[in-house]
């Protein structure tokens, strides 16, 4: 008994020590965060002996009193995480915890490439489907193609096992230079043929189509804000250019986002010198901008960016400044709302935080962020605009006199709020869904429709159609086809409604064909194709060519 006491003393009494109000605990290396590039910039904070030194304190005895002397054995990194995520939720909704595993995968889109074996895939049942290997990539280049199917990995089955998606691409990713035996089925050849891939580093293109989208009118469509978005954006202007294009839609639909210096970057293409770009202010974090340099490649020329309810932070910031600076117009709905600035804190696991630290301001002073907090629903913001009629009647939308501001050249009237309000609105049409659509749709039928019948006829469509313009100009969705998009909605367990079916009919053959030259002819045709059933992008073409 005597030696338990003498115990649970020697184990209390540091956690007491540090407990005593202005007493600061020594932080150990294995305490101490990683300092990033971002941080090292940021003026140092002075340590002050204040209440939030007691409320660490607290923390640390809460902790230490846990580990030492709870009844049982505890997971000490499962619930030092459980508490971080626990104090970020107090915060605000893009303060976040990632564990390492969450960190590289999420890095990996922003930087602009992982290692791998370059291929493009859908997932068909429970099969690997390559829709595309990457041109010039490690797959292409041992003969792998369009259309066959991954069924082993170095001897490891991976079709008709039920294997995870996340399980099958960690057997196929791995370090540059290191090898993959695949076991590959192909159409119309009976042995199971082997291939071995040297991975290597795959480029993530985020710069997803460009094209001549109408005579003297260029089309490029951003999904994303990475390392390498203004070098494509940059080459595939000059090729636009080079086929004529004097005016230009950029279409940010439905992308979340990015990079601050990718968009800061993007921005600079149209901006003049000295115009800024962004600000970004905290209670912590003085006021930063962000100034155009004036060697942009469009700073001329007429131009559209298109915008959504999901086109967030990066596009907001790129579609907050040109239309500030009366650079550009405004085509669609109003953004999401995400304008909260966060510093990455790294830990020595590989774990890290995001933690906002400030908010964006475009030129004319519009905070970006939407309202957030105890009293606001934010998750269910655009299912809530929707039920208010945000997205389908312009008349629906108010901002009170407050929100008011004025452009810097045209001093025209815009709105702050959270999000960026388009010039031109485009309402979201509803009325061209139904239950059936929305049944096929969840099932992913389109879509395996395109890839059995591209499968079975990819041959017979290259040598008709020499070229995705021919394609384009001269195929149509036949009975075939739709037979077996039929069969693959009843396989999927979707109830046929033939009055419904019929109601949705050119819609199911626009995303149909689109999808057969997704298949054949890469993401640049898919675009060009689905693009008939896209308002907005129709819309903003209608303004380029008459100005209204």
């Amino acid at each position: 008994m005597k030696r338990t006491n003498i115990l649970f003393a020697a184990l209390l009494t540091p956690l007491l020590l540090m407990a005593q109000p202005g007493r600061v605990p020594q932080m150990t290396p294995q305490m101490t965060p990683q300092m990033t590039p971002q941080m090292q910039r940021q003026p140092q904070m002075q340590p002050q002996a204040t209440s939030i030194d007691a409320e660490l304190q607290k923390l640390l005895v809460a902790e230490g009193a846990i580990s030492a002397l709870y009844v049982e054995e505890v997971d000490e990194k499962k619930i030092v995480e459980k508490a971080i995520i626990g104090m970020l939720e107090e915060l605000d909704p893009h303060s976040t915890y990632l564990t390492p595993e969450e960190n590289d995968k999420s890095n990996e889109t922003l930087m602009g490439s992982f290692e791998g074996i370059g291929v493009q895939f859908n997932m068909v049942e429970d099969t690997l489907f390559i829709v595309q290997p990457i041109p010039d990539g490690p797959s292409e280049k041992v003969g792998i193609m369009a259309g066959d199917r991954i069924v082993t990995v170095n001897d490891t089955a991976i079709a008709g096992v039920k294997m995870s998606q996340e399980a099958i691409m960690k057997r196929l990713r791995g370090p540059k230079g290191t090898k993959v035996d695949l076991g590959i089925n192909r159409r119309g050849v009976k042995e199971l043929l082997h291939f071995t891939v040297t991975r290597d580093k795959i480029p993530v293109n985020t710069v997803d189509a460009a094209y001549m989208i109408r005579p003297g009118i260029g089309y490029i469509k951003i999904s994303s804000f990475g390392a390498t978005t203004v070098e494509e954006f940059e080459s595939k202007l000059n090729e636009l250019r080079g086929k004529g294009a004097t005016q230009l839609i950029l279409d940010l639909q439905g992308n979340g986002g990015g990079l601050l210096m990718a968009a800061v970057g993007i921005a600079n293409e149209f901006l003049g010198r000295d115009q800024m770009v962004v600000y970004t202010e905290g209670r912590r974090s003085p006021r930063s901008g962000y100034m155009a340099d004036g060697r942009g490649r469009f700073r001329d020329g007429k131009l559209v960016v298109l915008i959504d309810e999901y086109s967030a932070s990066a596009s907001e910031i790129v579609s907050g400044a040109v239309q500030d600076w009366d650079r550009a117009t405004i085509v669609g709905r109003r953004s999401f709302g995400k304008g909260l600035v966060q510093r990455p804190i790294e830990f020595h696991d590989g774990s890290l935080i995001r933690l906002t630290i400030a908010k964006y301001y475009t030129p004319v002073g519009r905070c970006i962020q939407k309202p957030y907090g105890k009293d606001v629903d934010y998750g269910d913001d655009i299912l809530e605009r929707l039920h208010h009629g945000e997205l389908t009647n312009r008349d629906s939308i108010h901002f009170p006199d407050s929100l008011k501001y004025s452009t810097k050249i045209e001093h025209r009237t815009v709105y702050g709020g959270g999000g960026i309000m388009p010039d031109i609105f485009v309402p979201l049409d509803t009325t061209k869904t139904n239950q059936y659509y929305r049944n096929v749709t969840a099932k992913n039928v389109v879509l395996n429709t395109s890839l059995q019948y591209t499968e079975r006829n990819r041959r017979t469509i290259q040598r008709r159609f020499r070229s995705f313009e021919e394609f384009n100009r001269g195929y149509e969705v036949g009975p075939e086809v739709l037979r077996l998009f039929q069969a693959k909605a009843n396989d999927a367990g979707v109830e046929f409604d033939e009055a419904q079916y019929n109601e949705d009919l050119p819609i199911f053959k626009t995303q149909l064909k689109a999808t057969i030259a997704r298949m054949i002819w890469g993401m640049n045709a898919y675009y060009q194709v689905i693009q008939d059933l896209d308002e907005t992008i129709q819309r903003a073409v209608t303004f380029m060519e008459t100005g209204q």
